[in-house]
């Protein structure tokens, strides 16, 4: 299998990903502060549907909880499976934490809208993780996660 299978773009790919998402790690969350913002708004409506919402701010580290959940500053320390992890962090920064994200090994890598990181995408990818680019996760859960 090539690993470009593994580069989700078609709406039934979209739609698999997010109906097979239940623990969702959101790195670069913002805080409760910060509500206007989709780093914060979208894991607040996925929380809010259901989905079991795993706190991973990349700032603010005198923050314990975000969305009544206790905060993780890596992936890797985050107990148990998670099925996706949503990335709200510019594309020059996602480099930075490739090597968490492989090495907690989620099932998909979602980047929100805008936000696209093909050198990134490809060696997720080629780990056997599922990408989605520059997509809203909350638009297409609406779409799909019910």
């Amino acid at each position: 299998m090539s690993y470009e299978q593994n580069l989700i773009e078609d709406e039934a790919g979209i739609r698999a990903v997010v109906q097979a998402s239940k623990r969702v790690a959101v790195l670069g969350i913002k805080t409760e502060q910060h509500g206007g913002q989709p780093a914060f708004y979208v894991p607040q409506y996925l929380a809010g549907a259901g989905v079991d919402v795993v706190p991973v701010p990349v700032y603010y580290p005198d923050v314990t909880h975000i969305l009544g959940k206790p905060v993780f500053r890596r992936l890797v320390d985050i107990p148990g499976d998670v099925d996706l992890v949503d990335v709200f962090r510019r594309p020059q920064d996602i480099d930075q934490h490739v090597d968490d994200i492989l090495a907690k090994k989620p099932k998909a890598v979602w980047f929100q809208s805008g936000i696209r990181n093909d050198a990134a995408a490809e060696k997720l990818a080629r780990a056997g993780i599922k990408v989605v680019q520059d997509r809203c996760l909350m638009v297409d859960h609406r779409r799909y996660g019910r």
